[in-house]
């Protein structure tokens, strides 16, 4: 390394405990915390340990479920739940230096079919370097880091002007509820690192997304004379090439953070659901599915343009004209977001990349999905996505994570951590 570090930047550097940094990977990813299972809020109980441990003023508290949904600004959910449970850990401030926050989410997707596993997706298996688990890279491999970086902190003695805090929240995979909830309880700061899985990239926006119902009405006939009958699948199929129309419409001129991706925001059908009796023909078509948010687009506009799509679709339909298709928004809503051009967020944790990992400082990026970044970016703190791991692996059966990258990470957000709230 060749960066000319302050002495405790390189002692709180040589402070990075590597054999805890995979102890703790591999306790967390045994809790299988999906979301709005009671395993998520174990492991936030479980984390709240460790914050304690580091001597940091913990919050860990159940939020109010009932007045959060009731808010106008709720970005909506997908799983059922009946708790959840905020965390946050602060150091303690000793001037007038900035705050900072690390944070990640505890909760993880539900692991599929088993069987494209290999074992049990909750029991880590480590091969050399690597291990593989649900949560693995999305996102355990940054909460990890997160408690890493604070803990080399803690043990280089550093004396930090502002105060950096992690916020470890739930719910992030169906909408956001944790994030919400933890900034609706006052936990802000002057800067936000998000530890998701960029791969040691800088993500500095995120496009939306809007999870959409569309039902679609048939008319019941035995199957023996389905002619006499209207099946629902059939009346849908305009609507979903309608849909496909759609998106290529609203993917023309993306914004160049998003160029590299072929479809920067999708409008993707997830599940499709008709018929209750194989010689019934179906009288009900239930479609849902995301649909891609543009950078800065309004979210209500982009519901608009999706409803009048379908509105029109069935207007030129002979059934579906006299019975349209109704369109409702269940689920997860999320906003697009990005860091504000030129903020100095950027510049100093790709210099903190480079200086902690001896190479080039990482581009600057966007991504197609929804994140927590658009909350915290909304409530007016600067964010960013800077993580361990592959988001291409996240969601699937390979899901992995180096443990060489967690520990780069960490080395980083050490640095940064330091540069951001000013150290002694």
């Amino acid at each position: 390394m060749t960066a000319n570090l302050s002495n405790v930047e390189a002692s709180a550097l040589a402070a990075v405990d590597e054999a805890a940094v995979a102890r703790n990977l591999l306790e967390l990813l045994a809790v299988p915390s999906v979301t709005g299972s009671a395993a998520e809020s174990e492991l936030q109980h479980v984390l709240a340990r460790h914050l304690e441990r580091l001597d940091l003023d913990v919050d860990l508290w159940p939020m109010n479920l009932q007045e959060l949904r009731a808010h106008p600004g709720f970005p909506g959910g997908e799983a059922p739940r009946t708790e959840a449970w905020g965390l946050v850990g602060g150091t303690r401030q000793h001037g007038d230096g900035p705050s900072l926050i690390l944070q990640s989410h505890v909760d993880v997707v539900p692991p599929g079919d088993l069987a494209q596993w290999e074992g049990d997706p909750f029991r880590p298996r480590v091969s050399g370097d690597v291990v593989h688990a649900r949560g693995a890279c999305d996102a355990k491999a940054g909460v990890v880091a997160v408690l890493a970086a604070l803990a080399a902190v803690r043990k280089a003695g550093a004396r930090l002007r502002g105060r950096v805090s992690a916020h470890f929240v739930v719910s992030e995979e169906d909408g956001g509820l944790g994030a919400f909830g933890t900034l609706e309880r006052g936990h802000t700061g002057d800067a936000c690192v998000i530890t998701e899985p960029t791969g040691g990239e800088l993500i500095t926006a995120n496009a939306g997304a809007l999870t959409f119902r569309i039902e679609v009405a048939g008319w019941a006939a035995h199957g023996s004379t389905r002619y006499v009958g209207v099946s629902a699948i059939d009346a849908y199929l305009p609507i979903h090439r309608a849909l496909a129309r759609l998106e290529a419409r609203r993917n023309n001129g993306a914004d160049p953070l998003l160029s590299e991706y072929p479809i920067p925001y999708p409008l993707s059908v997830g599940t499709v659901r008709a018929g209750d009796w194989a010689s019934s023909v179906p009288d009900l078509l239930v479609a849902d599915g995301r649909l891609g948010v543009r950078l800065g687009e309004d979210p209500a506009q982009a519901r608009t343009e999706l409803e009048t799509c379908v509105a029109e679709a069935c207007a030129r339909d002979p059934w579906l004209c006299s019975r349209p298709a109704t369109v409702t928004w269940p689920g997860g809503q999320f906003a697009s977001g990005r860091l504000p051009a030129g903020h100095p967020l950027a510049a100093m944790l790709g210099a903190a990349h480079a200086d902690a990992t001896g190479g080039p400082r990482p581009p600057e990026r966007g991504a197609p999905y929804g994140s927590d970044l658009r909350l915290y970016s909304g409530a007016g703190i600067p964010t960013l996505q800077y993580g361990p791991g592959d988001i291409r692996l996240a969601h699937g059966p390979q899901e992995q994570v180096r443990v060489s990258e967690v520990v780069a990470v960490t080395r980083a957000l050490v640095l940064a951590t330091l540069r951001t709230v000013g150290a002694g």
